[in-house]
């Protein structure tokens, strides 16, 4: 018989840092296309795994001294080598026990960027741009567009491994904000975790809200959802400021820059100075003259040049003592990096 002990014990051996069980019907009231029953449907339990970002990968964003390691080590590893090979191997486990078992890894949805009529670009409107951002259309009524993309953060607080953080980070008991997370279906029914209720993480402190270049999240409005009879609650998160700033927009966190990207747009001069909210056609504009001067790497993640929200969250975690990981020496020592 599969048990979850079995499970988890096996999937922490293999390398993961904590592991959480769902059942299926929490996703109940989600839109269909960030409902994970419609990926599995036969699927009676969902397996969540964490594995921890080391803090080490963000010293040089918060020294100014190396950019590349967060994203190559601290996306691209852990999203597309480390993660898989666990799945795999956890995978294989519950197979050889008889039952299915569909993995889901981080990014694992990505796909062409197109409008509604197939032309590459960016759509007029971030809920048009999210129903197209995707491979394909509906093939009968009543279902979503393969493929299924569900959201990673709340699915993770489905399976009882954490709370969203005012950032709508998913922030673990033991590594806070400093996060990456899998998911694996199966058609066993496993006995689920509680939802977390642990002592709180997050306290509102707005750390993230004063940290982030673009001011990109909201300190006065909020998004308020109900997760499996749990309401649940975050700021305001504009995301494609969030994309563009996080790659370094603001000319104060980003010594790459080319001036060229910034002349592509109107209001280049405040999207400089972190002032201005940019638009999805904007956007398109801006990156085309960005990626001449640094085009996305192999591993297919774009270099950031803030990680501010991240930063500032680790920094007041571990300052209040909330987190079980300890480290000899606090994070942040001196005022964070700025040109």
């Amino acid at each position: 018989m599969l048990r979850s002990d079995d499970i988890k014990k096996f999937a922490l051996e293999c390398g993961a840092d904590a592991v959480g069980i769902a059942p299926m019907d929490r996703f109940e009231g989600a839109p269909p296309e960030l409902d994970a029953r419609h990926f599995f449907p036969e699927a009676k339990s969902m397996i969540g795994l964490i594995f921890r970002i080391p803090r080490g990968y963000i010293r040089g964003i918060e020294e100014g001294t190396n950019f590349y390691q967060y994203p190559s080590l601290g996306y691209g590893a852990i999203n597309e080598d480390f993660a898989p090979h666990v799945l795999y191997e956890v995978g294989k486990f519950i197979e050889d026990e008889g039952y299915e078992a569909a993995v889901y890894r981080n990014t694992g949805g990505r796909g062409p960027i197109s409008d509604m009529d197939g032309t590459p670009g960016f759509l007029a409107s971030p809920e048009e741009h999210h129903r197209s951002c995707r491979y394909s259309h509906p093939v009968r009524d009543g279902v979503p567009a393969p493929d299924i993309i569900f959201q990673f953060r709340i699915a993770a607080y489905l399976c009882g491994l954490g709370e969203i953080g005012y950032s709508k980070m998913l922030l673990t008991p033991d590594f806070g904000p400093m996060n990456r997370q899998a998911f694996i279906f199966t058609d066993a029914e496993l006995e689920p975790d509680v939802i977390y209720d642990g002592s709180p993480i997050c306290d509102n402190c707005m750390a993230c809200v004063g940290a982030c270049p673009g001011k990109c999240i909201s300190p006065k409005e909020q998004i308020k959802v109900n997760l499996a009879g749990h309401d649940v609650e975050w700021g305001k998160l504009n995301e494609w400021d969030c994309f563009i700033y996080y790659q370094g927009a603001n000319e104060k966190t980003n010594p790459f820059m080319p001036k060229n990207a910034f002349n592509a747009i109107d209001g280049g001069d405040e999207l400089r100075k972190g002032e201005k909210h940019i638009s999805p056609k904007e956007f398109d504009a801006f990156t085309k003259e960005l990626y001449k001067c640094y085009p996305p790497a192999l591993h297919g993640y774009n270099p950031p040049k803030c990680g501010g929200c991240l930063r500032a969250c680790v920094n007041n975690l571990e300052k209040k003592g909330v987190l079980s990981k300890k480290f000899e020496n606090p994070f942040r020592t001196t005022k964070p990096w700025r040109m």
